[in-house]
């Protein structure tokens, strides 16, 4: 259909203007293709890498879950802050039984930062990776 008007309009409306404005517009249209296609092809291969990275990481952890002197690691390092916030809030705050000292200091940091590499490890990765676009 659009060759037949596009031929009407040739001889029409004069031959090469109306070419030039055909030429322009299907140019226009396989860039805009081409783009969609390349957008399409980089959030396929995006998605691709992420599951590599994810097939990565679970054969790390596997490894190095595989014995338990390397599996009860993590869970030591957290341990001491697990049962400090748990003191706080069953204890202290919920049954009324106590209060608990502030932690200060490095020892504060160090335990904000395995509260956040728990819960917020994966979600910092992925907002950087927004970011980082």
């Amino acid at each position: 259909m659009w060759s037949i008007l596009a031929s009407l309009a040739a001889k029409v409306l004069g031959g090469p203007v109306v070419n030039g404005l055909i030429a322009a517009y299907k140019a226009k249209l396989d860039a805009a293709n081409t783009t969609e296609r390349l957008a399409v092809d980089l959030a396929a291969k995006e998605i691709e890498a992420e599951i590599d990275a994810r097939k990565q990481a679970s054969a790390i952890i596997i490894a190095e879950q595989g014995r338990w002197w390397t599996a009860i690691i993590r869970p030591l390092a957290a341990l001491p802050v697990v049962i400090y916030i748990w003191k706080v809030i069953v204890i202290d705050k919920v049954l009324g039984w106590g209060t608990t000292d502030p932690i200060n200091g490095e020892v504060a940091t160090w335990s904000g930062l395995i509260v956040t590499t728990y819960f917020g490890g994966r979600t910092i990765e992925k907002v950087a990776r927004i970011f980082r676009r």
